[in-house]
């Protein structure tokens, strides 16, 4: 069972009943987050890259809840300098946690921090955890590797970004969802941002057209997956 609820823009938090997971907590100036920074309480921490809506609250999070942040080794270090536990990993490297298991992957983008700190490189992520493989894109434009992604971990739940200028459009995401063949397909990073407006409702009518399955989460919903 994993329960899976969005909390807008790229963030979203994973329950398995035992552990408790969160993937790039902005929520303090995220005009879509239905909740604070404060009400956040979980084990663990991932971070695809370390732009501020993605970064965000994560080491405040991290030196509450004593929770461990999971990212690559450029932001790992920098995580541990402000004296937050981390995990240190890289692309196409996997290790096995007690909530399930971490792999990351590519993802066409950037990472640099606060003050332009080089932070490595982007990713995207795959959590086995509750049963279920999610693959949260991260912040991305498509890529045929997604193809890859798709053929050697069968995605239960896709995260797909279709905000547009800084990563994919819609129609990109929709020929994502193809590349990536999940059970269900889920979009986020969009309106945030005026530079970035998108209907995610566009969106699932496009994957329902191709005779995949969609869902928009609303703000601080939360659905269930037995």
């Amino acid at each position: 069972m994993l329960k899976v609820t969005y909390l807008g823009h790229s963030c979203f938090q994973l329950d398995d009943g035992n552990y408790k997971l969160i993937i790039d907590p902005f929520i303090t100036g995220n005009p879509q987050a239905p909740v604070t920074a404060k009400d956040i309480d979980v084990n663990y921490i991932v971070l695809t890259h370390g732009h501020g809506d993605h970064l965000g609250d994560a080491i405040d999070i991290a030196k509450r809840c004593d929770a461990t942040i999971i990212t690559t080794n450029e932001l790992a270090n920098y995580v541990a300098s402000k004296g937050a536990k981390a995990h240190n990993m890289y692309i196409g490297g996997g290790y096995n946690f007690p909530f399930g298991r971490i792999k990351f992957t590519i993802a066409h983008h950037g990472s640099s921090g606060p003050n332009n700190e080089y932070l490595g490189n982007p990713a995207g992520v795959v959590i086995t955890m509750g049963g279920k493989k999610v693959y949260h894109a991260g912040d991305t434009g498509i890529f045929l590797d997604m193809k890859l992604i798709g053929e050697m971990d069968k995605i239960d739940i896709y995260m797909a970004p279709i905000g547009d200028n800084f990563t994919m459009g819609i129609d990109d995401a929709v020929k994502s969802v193809e590349f990536v063949n999940p059970e269900l397909s889920v979009p986020m990073h969009f309106n945030t941002f005026p530079v970035i407006p998108a209907n995610p409702e566009e969106f699932k009518k496009k994957v329902e057209a191709i005779g995949k399955k969609a869902m928009v989460f609303p703000f601080g919903h939360t659905e269930t997956f037995d």
